[in-house]
């Protein structure tokens, strides 16, 4: 099918003609928007596509993106036709559903669309999310993939993907977010993610914190699933650390026939080595369940590994670092790597948010450790506004700005970069980690900024 930008054009525009709660601000929780009722119904005329295939579904606060990316490129490294499925996308709405890493075509993604139509048509109140999900379903099973990983958009119990049998469920590191929709403490969101146990099948978590550890025992328990927890099957130790990589020794604690593991792990900061641990407990169990993953393979697909816009380095000198940091949790997390690869060097930050975010939690993390920063929004209608950010950090001394557009802020930020030591990080949302990247590669073009930026890498 030849490529005609104006039907995929037209295709997005139907997809999003319908409700899309990422776009909705102050979204309340209640049975009659999350309901799986209608996606099972619409997954049933288009004959079950969720069930021809095995899937490894993957929930949780931070890190499900990433720990389902090593996944799927471990599958595909034993040599498995993988699909994988994600939300949301970066750049272009066809990042959403992948095979082997590749995006749906666009002409493929109107085709799936158009074909679920008449089934979309019977059907009240269904979401952007469930026919996207419905057409990734489909396009998986259409293309006979041998494997597919499957992330949650939203929680777990609830969620659309949550119609799947997996060969194992998989639950991330689960922090406060969202807590208008999925509860206010941990043990209410864990609850909420830990909705994707199903009966009799594995489940593998990431260290928790006590509460949401309870509450994971406690559903799996009653489900009769067995509970692997990474860090009480694997002990790593950090070889070397660069810009590139971390070369990990991964050791099993128990006396269980595997073998230690030498990885290199292109995803940088400790957080992505408990993530990794979490993916190789996940194949383990996939293993134990039908599929054939060699420790090779393992180690193949974790050396190739990538996850855009996740302290992602797009410029070594000056370094320039974006990182979809959305919550305190993940803010943290990412001010520990700065320490680590950046220690001590000078800090320009870009900062843009959106407004269901836990943004004074956020500003506490990021701006003790920047030397200025420069607020900013995106073009997201979630965005929280840059002045009102401002206004926030009203507490903190260094040097503040509000500029806007996005674009106008990045190339100020450049310009404020005066030493090749100085860090400029960009951070606070995926739409504006999105922004960095789209604005990063086009000004290359010119030669006035070509001149600042010596390497960009970015794809």
């Amino acid at each position: 099918m030849n490529f005609d930008p104006q039907e995929y054009q037209n295709v997005l525009d139907y997809l999003y003609s319908f409700v899309d709660y990422s776009l909705t601000r102050n979204l309340q929780f209640s049975a009659e928007k999350f309901d799986l009722s209608r996606m099972s119904e619409l997954l049933n005329y288009l004959g079950d596509p969720h069930r021809k295939y095995p899937v490894i579904h993957v929930a949780g606060t931070k890190g499900k993106g990433s720990t389902a990316a090593m996944i799927a490129a471990v599958l595909q490294a034993a040599g498995y036709k993988t699909g994988f499925y994600i939300s949301p996308h970066l750049e272009d709405f066809c990042e959403r559903i992948q095979i082997n890493r590749h995006n749906i075509p666009p002409s493929r993604l109107v085709e799936v669309v158009n074909q679920i139509k008449s089934a979309v048509n019977k059907i009240e109140r269904l979401t952007t999310f469930e026919l996207t999900t419905a057409a990734g379903f489909l396009y998986f099973a259409e293309e006979k993939v041998d494997v597919a990983v499957v992330e949650v958009g939203l929680g777990g119990r609830l969620d659309a993907t949550n119609l799947v049998d997996p060969l194992v469920s998989v639950i991330t590191s689960i922090s406060l977010d969202h807590t208008k929709v999925l509860g206010d403490t941990l043990e209410k969101i864990a609850k909420e993610k830990a909705g994707i146990i199903k009966a009799g099948r594995p489940v593998v978590s990431s260290p928790q914190k006590p509460e949401a550890m309870r509450a994971i025992e406690q559903i799996a328990a009653a489900r009769n699933s067995q509970l692997i927890v990474s860090d009480r099957e694997y002990q790593v130790e950090v070889l070397e650390r660069s810009l590139a990589y971390q070369r990990l020794h991964i050791q099993p604690r128990k006396t269980s026939g595997q073998d230690a593991l030498e990885v290199q792990l292109p995803l940088l900061g400790d957080h992505q080595i408990e993530n990794a641990l979490t993916a190789l407990c996940a194949l383990d169990q996939a293993n134990q369940q039908g599929l054939t993953i060699s420790r090779p393979s393992i180690q193949s697909g974790l050396s190739r590994v990538y996850w855009e816009g996740r302290f992602e380095l797009l410029n070594l000198h000056p370094s320039i670092v974006v990182d979809a940091a959305h919550n305190r949790y993940s803010a943290l997390k990412l001010i520990q790597t700065v320490d680590q690869y950046f220690p001590n060097q000078p800090l320009i930050l870009v900062f843009g948010a959106s407004d269901d975010k836990d943004i004074a939690g956020m500003l506490a993390e990021l701006l003790p450790r920047a030397d200025e920063v420069i607020f900013t929004q995106s073009i997201h209608p979630r965005s929280y506004r840059a002045d009102q950010l401002f206004e926030l950090a009203s507490e903190y001394s260094l040097p503040k700005w509000v500029i806007v557009p996005l674009e106008e802020a990045m190339e100020q930020a450049i310009h404020r970069i005066h030493s090749e030591d100085t860090l400029l990080l960009i951070t606070g949302s995926i739409f504006v980690a999105a922004g960095a990247r789209k604005f990063l590669r086009e000004i290359l073009a010119r030669s006035e900024i070509k001149t600042r930026l010596s390497r960009m890498p970015i794809s």
